[in-house]
């Protein structure tokens, strides 16, 4: 137990609520230093005081990153999810002209309409 003066709700509740800041002070540490270490706008001198600021400050540290990098996280992020994307599609030979096939047997199956295979196709097209 986190205090002392024996098992009381209002105990468990304050250590419930301390561990669950630390998992997410422990989940966005990992987040942040995945977004950094993969960057390569930056060195590694910016990188290490990073790294320094986010470990010695915790919490502000940590506040500080997401308020000044977000834009950059984000669109990191987007950039990654897009290359996953084309690298499955490349493995395991999707094509747009699989995929529209397949909305061409549904649409005249009757299981989705012409709207969904429109927004459908565009989506594939894309």
């Amino acid at each position: 137990m986190l205090f002392s003066g024996g098992f009381t709700f209002s105990n468990f509740l304050a250590d419930v609520f301390s561990i669950f800041i630390f998992v997410l002070w422990f989940w966005l540490l990992i987040t942040i230093f995945g977004d950094l270490f993969r960057r390569h706008d930056i060195s590694g001198w910016v990188k290490a005081i990073w790294v320094i600021v986010v470990i010695v400050f915790s919490y502000i540290g940590i506040l500080i990153y997401l308020i000044t990098q977000h834009r950059g996280m984000a669109e990191r992020q987007s950039q990654r999810v897009q290359q996953a994307r084309e690298d499955m599609r490349h493995f395991v030979g999707y094509s747009a002209a699989d995929e529209i096939e397949k909305l061409d047997r549904l649409k005249n199956s009757g299981t989705i309409s012409n709207e969904e295979y429109t927004r459908l196709r565009a989506r594939a097209v894309q």
